[in-house]
């Protein structure tokens, strides 16, 4: 355990308690979480959690950017509706990712749990891009996603980090409680039909 990480266990925490609250300051809180992420996380070898903290900045820069374009008069961002559509591709997205960041991770790395580092990885993304879209379902993929990271943290020895993910699976809990979409929002794809 060391201060880096209680120090970006606590910006995490932070983020994701203000993307649950639908503030914009959420986005630089996680940037700079994200960073600090990325490097606890190639010290201890968890190198697909090191490159989604790379993928998550770029995923931050542009979701800053879309919520800025949507923002309400009153400072709120407005939840969308996705269509089953799009969340059976998002589940589909995330099979493929996580078996392709698996055969890269077991063939190149020396990750000791490729398939497990691989497909939470993977699904991560699909979650922030749900964020970033600004889908209620993301809090429910977040919840199943943040729930087995708590288990991978503990055997790499993160504890601060398990006890992060472990707060972050009661964050989601309240963030899929207080992002109900608008009564007249469509359903919308971020996918091409």
């Amino acid at each position: 355990m060391s201060l880096i990480e209680i120090f970006g266990a606590v910006l995490s925490a932070l983020a994701v308690w203000l993307t649950s609250r639908r503030s914009m300051i959420c986005w630089p809180v996680s940037l700079a979480a994200a960073g600090l992420y990325c490097w606890i996380f190639l010290k201890a070898r968890v190198y697909a959690d090191a490159g989604l903290q790379i993928a998550f900045s770029l995923y931050v820069i542009y979701g800053w950017q879309h919520w800025r374009q949507m923002e309400k008069s009153d400072g709120r961002i407005c939840v969308r509706r996705p269509t089953s559509r799009t969340l059976v591709n998002g589940m589909l997205c995330g099979a493929a990712g996580s078996a392709v960041w698996a055969f890269v991770l077991a063939r190149f790395t020396n990750d000791p749990n490729p398939l497990m580092d691989a497909t939470l990885t993977a699904y991560s993304i699909v979650a922030q891009c749900w964020d970033t879209m600004r889908y209620r379902e993301t809090w429910l993929l977040w919840i199943m996603v943040d729930s087995t990271y708590v288990g991978l943290f503990i055997t790499r020895g993160l504890y601060p980090t398990a006890i992060l993910y472990a707060g972050f699976v009661l964050l989601a809990a309240n963030g899929y409680r207080l992002w109900k979409p608008e009564s007249s929002s469509r359903p919308s794809s971020i996918l091409p039909s």
